[in-house]
């Protein structure tokens, strides 16, 4: 029997325009755009470890991009990314029909996402963090997916075994690190699935409402 659905937040539970995000941030630090996205990603593991905070980080991109970053530049960016998130970023419309439904199934629900320190603040604002029994951020318990740490802090926080839980993610290489975990795993395709899930080896689905029939 499922007792705990543990649940990935970036392209399964909200979509977010990262790359209006990244244009808006360089135009305001007058630096290039590809440029700044590869040292911004060049550095996302360390973010998601909680080793960098998103400040460090725009302080570390700034660098590698030949800008002073002084900390006004630096609290500036920081301000500006939090309202870029806001704008940007969105609920899908099965989201929150999805959590009261397997609420009123008596399942518990625990968000595990790879992010920065930024996204506790941003699913605060969407009011989300009410809706879940637990929200593991991997910068906030160290550990990342698809490594089985993450998986068995969201566990042990809702007080359940892995066999009676499911994880649901749009990324198939967390589906397994779930699955290497003991958790069984349901891959969202959010859109066209023609040619993005074959051979995948996981239950795919395209909305979160079709979720529950596979619990």
């Amino acid at each position: 029997m499922t007792r705990a659905c543990l649940v990935d937040v970036y392209d399964t539970i909200l979509t977010s325009d990262f790359a209006a995000r990244a244009r808006a941030l360089t135009a305001f630090a007058g630096v290039d755009t590809d440029l700044w996205l590869t040292e911004w990603l060049r550095a996302h593991t360390e973010r998601d470890r909680g080793k960098l905070t998103v400040a460090g980080s725009f302080e570390q991109t700034l660098l590698a991009c030949g800008v002073d970053p002084g900390p006004g530049l630096v609290a500036e960016l920081v301000r500006l990314d939090g309202e870029l998130m806001r704008e940007h970023c969105r609920l899908y419309e099965d989201t929150v029909p999805f959590f009261g439904r397997l609420r009123a199934q008596g399942i518990s629900i625990a968000l595990v996402s790879n992010c920065g320190n930024t996204t506790r603040p941003l699913l605060d604002y969407l009011g989300v963090i009410p809706l879940v029994d637990a929200a593991i951020l991997s910068c906030e318990v160290g550990s990342i997916k698809p490594f089985p740490d993450i998986y068995a802090c969201a566990l042990e926080e809702l007080g359940v075994a892995a066999a009676d839980a499911v994880m649901v993610d749009d990324q198939p290489g967390y589906c397994a690190g779930a699955e290497a975990a003991g958790v069984r795993a349901i891959r969202i395709a959010r859109g066209d699935l023609d040619g993005q899930v074959s051979g995948s080896g996981f239950p795919v689905v395209r909305s979160l409402s079709d979720v529950p029939a596979l619990l």
